[in-house]
């Protein structure tokens, strides 16, 4: 094991450019590899002589080879640094951190993904996970919602990700070409239900997005303990030592990202909490 608070060098493999302003770089260990990862879980990102960053692992979480891949939006100086990195870059990482979506604790059941904009970066492992072992799970729905048909991430892997899955898209702005759904992702999921077997959903994006879905999958009989929700805060250390992170009773770099909707709604309703 490392020094927590000590990065150790990642050399960027490959980059990929996803949309206007976010990319995934493939990340392989120059030396020591970090442990395996769970979906949901993140790392703290470092830029030599910028800063660090969390960002959340978007990568296969069968991999054992030390290797990660993160997506990138550029919105800051250190992701723009981040995102913009090119192969044979040197960068430091920590990690992972948090607690995942535990997909596993979902075998058996019907499973209802809800992506809005980059949120399908994080829930891009649970994606993976579920196609490697699909006999595992019932019904499978990937609701993902995007600003226009040019902003969704992984487009390429929609294709195949249809033939085991349903994924149903929406924008809110429809270009040329453009026959999928328009709208917010609340209303292609208001025809995914009703739930009255076991079924666990998992949500990421925008908190309005993730609070509006939520209360869609429990009019259509889900419950609070079954919905699963990422949370995002200011993490500025990862082990739950600075306090940035803080959300009410919750250090989210250790008791989240990932809650279940039963412990986040309440703090969610609170105003510029």
């Amino acid at each position: 094991m490392t020094e927590p608070m000590l990065p150790v060098p990642y050399r960027v493999e490959r980059r990929k450019t996803q949309t206007r302003d976010t990319a995934t770089l493939r990340l392989v260990p120059a030396g020591h590899a970090l442990p395996r990862f769970r979906p949901g879980q993140f790392t703290m990102l470092y830029a030599r002589g910028i800063g660090e960053v969390a960002i959340s692992i978007s990568g296969d979480p069968s991999t054992e080879d030390g290797v990660l891949e993160q997506t990138v939006r550029d919105v800051g100086a250190v992701s723009h640094a981040l995102h913009d990195a090119e192969p044979g870059i040197v960068l430091g990482v920590r990690g992972p951190y948090g607690r995942g979506w535990d997909v596993e604790s979902a075998r058996g059941g019907d499973v209802v993904i809800v992506a809005g904009g980059v949120g399908l970066a994080p829930l891009r492992p649970v994606v993976l996970a579920v196609l490697a072992d699909r006999a595992a799970y019932g019904r499978v729905v990937l609701v993902a919602g995007a600003r226009t048909p040019a902003d969704f991430l992984y487009r390429d892997e929609f294709a195949a990700w249809e033939t085991s899955i349903e994924v149903r898209r929406t924008v809110d702005q429809p270009a040329a070409g453009w026959t999928g759904e328009v709208g917010f992702v609340t209303e292609p999921l208001a025809q995914v239900g009703p739930f009255t077997g076991r079924a666990t959903a998992f949500l990421c994006g925008p908190e309005p997005m993730m609070r509006f879905s939520a209360q869609v999958l429990l009019r259509a009989g889900m419950a609070p303990d079954d919905i699963r929700v990422s949370l995002e805060r200011n993490m500025q250390c990862g082990t739950a030592l600075c306090g940035h992170c803080q959300l009410g009773p919750l250090l989210l770099c250790r008791d989240g990202p990932v809650v279940t909707y039963a412990e986040a709604e309440p703090l969610l309703l609170v105003r510029e909490l």
